[in-house]
Formats: C-alpha cells, structure tokens, sequence
C-alpha cells in the first residue's frame, strides 16, 4: 500500500520512518511513503503558501493553490488510483481500531497535514474524502496524526512486529472481543517489595487466561463501559465472564 504525505514539514518524518519496529514496514515496501512539501508547487521567490483570513482574525490560512497543484502531482505519480484524500482535523470521525483496520488493509491514501489556523475551505470542498481526528484538542498540524495513522497501519502488516500474534493481543482487538488489554509483568518476580500475580507466576495456562480475561474485563468496566456494553450486545461475553462483572459490581455497591 501506498501513502503519499502532503506536509509543510517533511523532515518530521525522516526519523518516524527509520526508527523502531515498525521501520520494517516502510523499508520492506510493504508501507510505501512518499513526501510532498506544497512550497515545492508555490509561485514566486517566497514560495509563499499561506495568507490572512478573510473576514480577519489571527494567523493564517493555508492557500488552496499549492495543495492542489501538489495533489495533481501526486495523482499523477499514483496513475490516478482514485486513492482517497484525507484530511487531519478536529472536525474528524475519530480514528480508532476499526479505521486503522480498513486502512491498513487498502491500497493507501493520500494524507493531507494542515497548517496554522486551517485550509482554504473550497480545496477541501473539492478533494477531501476523509476528515480524521485523534481526539478532542488541537494540535498544531497534522503531522503527528499522519505518523499515528503510518504507525498504527504498519504494525498490522505481516513480518513487522517481532511476534506475529502481538498486535492480536492489543486493546480494541475483536480477537480480545474489543475489551482494553490486561496489565503486563516482567522480571523480576518481586520488585520494590511488590510481587507479580501468583496466577502469571503457576505455570497453568487456563488460569493464567482466564486471570487475564478477569484483567481484561475489569479494566474496561472501569475506564471504558461502553466498550463492554458492544461486547455484551454482540454476545461476547461468557457466563464465567458475566459472573466476574456481576461480583465487582457488588463490590462497588
């Protein structure tokens, strides 16, 4: 698959893109990213992209020509594919697992990171596809959730991560039925006085998952109830599972 950035700030990505586990994607081809800086298709000396508001108020807008002379540009280097354009912006369907999934499993796409206080509003009535946010705050381009959107899609492709099962084992995964994943523990079995769970430590399989499921259950019903109520109404959960909420409710009683 392929991703084509379009960014005021390119060298962000250099380091992204070269480091960590998922650098096996990109190296591999199996995530192609390419670059695009919109001051490479800006007319005069200045190369200047961006102007004031209309109407006033502060900062600047970026201007709607040199994003779509650099999007025909890439249009023409993807042989016109149709690959959506996306657009970062707190106005955006929240991306979550599901979005990274559909993504990661399509041709790509081409990413658009804005700048300053927006862009010209009639180049993303006439390109943009796709609005996408992280969350609730505003950030100050869209470049960090471009490499969040990278980051998450590459580390769902085959061969990248260390252990093939990894990403299954992941908060939000329908293979953990969408419930948050449970706490890790590691050497050594006791420190700072505090020991690692009996039930990691026995050897036993079956308690072990089903200590990890009682993790992963309790975690959810106090940080993210909705996602239990979707795992119950899609009928997720077990009779050992529903014994398990029904016995920390009392406790709150």
């Amino acid at each position: 698959m392929r991703f084509d950035v379009l960014t005021l700030f390119p060298e962000l990505f250099a380091p992204f893109l070269q480091a960590g586990v998922t650098r096996r994607a990109y190296e591999s081809g199996q995530v192609q990213v390419q670059l695009w800086n919109p001051r490479d298709f800006a007319e005069g000396n200045y190369r200047r992209v961006d102007d004031r508001p209309f109407g006033g108020g502060p900062g600047m807008v970026m201007m709607a020509e040199p994003l779509a002379r650099a999007l025909a540009t890439v249009r023409a280097a993807r042989g016109d594919d149709g690959a959506p354009v996306l657009l970062f912006s707190p106005i955006g369907e929240r991306l979550d697992h599901a979005g990274v999934e559909r993504w990661g499993a399509g041709p790509g796409a081409i990413l658009v990171c804005g700048r300053y206080e927006g862009i010209d509003q009639r180049f993303i009535d006439r390109f943009v596809d796709v609005q996408l946010s992280l969350g609730d705050f505003v950030l100050s381009g869209g470049e960090i959730p471009a490499m969040a959107l990278l980051d998450a899609v590459a580390r769902l492709q085959p061969g990248v991560l260390g252990d093939e099962g990894s990403h299954q084992a992941d908060s939000f995964n329908p293979a953990l039925d969408g419930l948050l994943d449970c706490p890790h523990y590691t050497r050594p079995e006791v420190w700072d006085g505090v020991a690692a769970p009996a039930e990691l430590l026995s050897g036993h399989h079956a308690q072990i998952e089903r200590w990890r499921r009682d993790q992963r259950l309790a975690l959810t019903a106090a940080r993210r109830p909705e996602l239990l109520d979707a795992a119950r109404s899609a009928g997720r959960l077990s009779r050992a599972d529903e014994a398990l909420l029904a016995k920390l409710g009392k406790k709150h009683l």
